[in-house]
C-alpha cells in the first residue's frame, strides 16, 4: 500500500492551501462574528475547478477521484470550517446526487454550472421531524399528470437561503415507507419555494443553514431523480460519499488546531521557559498528532474502496466517527494549551471547538455511525481486507 500523495494530489494539497492563506484566512474571523456568507469566495472557489476536481470531465470537471475531493474539503476546512462545508455539502450532497442518480439530461443541465460554482446546491432530506429517522419525513409530493406538487418543510438545510439548485425527498407512497420516497430536483424561483428563519448556530456562523418551505411547489414530473420510491436508497449511498467528504472536513478543523497550538507552545513563555518544553503540553500535542494520523489513514482508505467500486459504508462511518471525535478533542485540547487566549474570540482556538461540535453531528451522529459499524460487523464480521 502507498500512503504517498502522488504528483497530482499534491497539487491540489498545495494550490488550496494558496487560496486558503490568500483569500480566507484573512477575511475568517469577520466573517465568523457578522455571519457573513461568503458567496464569492465559493464563486472563486468553482471557477479555479476546486468544485468539481472529482466529477467528470465532460461535466466541467477534473476526472479526479475521491480522495482529492476530501483534500479540497480539508484544506478550505483548515482555516474557515464554514466555507469547507459549504462546499463539501455542494459537491457530496447536492452535486453527488445529481451525478450518481439522475439522468444524462438533468446531469447536462446542471452540473456544468454548479460544478463551476455559477450555481450553488442544498441537499433537502432532514425535518423537523426527522433526523436520524430519515424515513419518517413528512414533506409529500403527489403526481397530478406530467407535474408533481410538493409540499412539506425541510430543516438544517446547508445552503438552504442561498442555494439555486435543491435536491428533495419526499413520501410519494405513503404505504410502502422507505420504498415510498423520491427525489426530486427544485429550481430557485419555483413559486412555492421559500425559506423559514436563517438558523443561528454555535459555530459555523459563515455558513448558511436555513430552513426550506415547500408549499404547493408544483414541478414537471420530469424532475424527478431516477424512479419514483428510489430516494431514500439514493439518500443513503449519498450519505455513505459525504460521510468522506466531512472526515475531511474534520480533519481540516483539527489540523488548523494543532498547528496553531503547536507554534503558541514554542512561543508562550511560563516559568522561564515555551510551554512547548513542559511534558503535559508535550503529550497533548503528541496525541494530537496521532489521532489525526490515523483519521486520515481512515479517509484514505474509505476513499480509496469508494473509487474502485467496492462497498465502502462501514469504512466512511469509521472515518467519519473517528476524525468528527479527533476534531472535537483536538480543539478542545488546543484551547487547554492556550489557556486563557484560547477562551477568547482574539485567537483562533475558541472557534475551531465550537465548529468542530458539527462534525458530530451532521450527516449522521457519532451514535449512528456506531450503528452502521456494528450493524455491517455482526453481519459481515470483521476483516481487514
Amino acid at each position: 500500500m502507498n500512503f504517498e500523495l502522488d504528483q497530482e494530489h499534491r497539487q491540489i494539497r498545495d494550490t488550496v492551501a494558496n487560496f486558503a492563506e490568500r483569500e480566507i484566512k484573512p477575511h475568517c474571523a469577520h466573517w465568523d462574528k457578522s455571519g457573513h456568507f461568503p458567496r464569492d469566495v465559493i464563486e472563486k472557489i468553482g471557477a479555479l475547478g476546486f468544485l468539481g476536481v472529482s466529477f467528470p470531465e465532460r461535466f466541467g470537471g477534473g476526472g479526479a477521484d475521491t480522495l482529492a475531493q476530501a483534500l479540497v474539503v480539508e484544506g478550505l476546512s483548515r482555516f474557515d470550517a464554514s466555507v469547507g462545508l459549504t462546499c463539501a455539502a455542494h459537491m457530496s450532497l447536492s452535486c453527488g446526487h445529481i451525478a450518481g442518480f439522475a439522468s444524462d439530461e438533468q446531469r447536462e443541465r446542471y452540473l456544468p454550472d454548479m460544478i463551476a460554482g455559477k450555481k450553488l446546491g442544498a441537499w433537502c432530506l432532514t425535518e423537523p421531524s426527522s433526523g436520524s429517522d430519515a424515513a419518517a419525513m413528512r414533506t409529500r409530493a403527489v403526481r397530478d399528470g406530467d407535474r408533481y406538487t410538493i409540499s412539506g418543510s425541510k430543516m438544517f438545510i446547508t445552503n438552504g437561503s442561498v442555494a439555486d439548485v435543491y435536491v428533495v425527498t419526499a413520501v410519494t407512497d405513503s404505504s410502502a415507507r422507505r420504498g415510498g420516497i423520491s427525489a426530486f430536483i427544485v429550481d430557485r424561483g419555483t413559486p412555492g419555494l421559500s425559506n423559514g428563519r436563517k438558523i443561528e448556530k454555535l459555530g459555523l456562523r459563515a455558513s448558511d443553514t436555513a430552513e426550506v418551505i415547500l408549499d404547493n411547489v408544483s414541478i414537471p414530473a420530469a424532475n424527478l431523480i431516477g424512479k419514483a420510491g428510489e430516494g431514500y436508497t439514493q439518500a443513503m449511498k449519498v450519505l455513505e460519499g459525504g460521510r468522506i467528504g466531512i472526515a475531511g472536513f474534520a480533519i481540516g478543523i483539527a489540523r488548523g488546531a494543532f498547528e496553531d497550538a503547536a507554534a503558541y507552545a514554542k512561543e508562550r513563555r511560563q516559568f522561564g521557559r515555551p510551554i512547548a518544553d513542559l511534558q503535559a503540553i508535550q503529550w497533548m500535542l503528541a496525541d494530537m498528532a496521532t489521532r489525526i494520523e490515523a483519521s486520515w489513514m481512515l479517509l484514505y482508505r474509505a476513499a480509496a474502496l469508494k473509487d474502485k467500486g467496492r462497498p465502502f459504508g462501514r469504512q466512511a462511518a469509521m472515518a467519519k466517527l473517528y476524525a468528527s471525535e479527533t476534531a472535537m478533542w483536538t480543539t478542545t485540547k488546543a484551547v487547554q494549551i492556550h489557556g486563557g487566549y484560547g477562551y477568547v474570540t482574539d485567537f483562533p482556538m475558541e472557534r475551531y471547538m465550537r465548529d468542530a461540535k458539527l462534525a458530530e453531528i451532521g450527516e449522521g451522529t457519532s451514535e449512528v455511525q456506531r450503528m452502521i459499524i456494528a450493524k455491517s460487523l455482526l453481519k459481515e464480521g470483521y476483516s481487514a481486507d
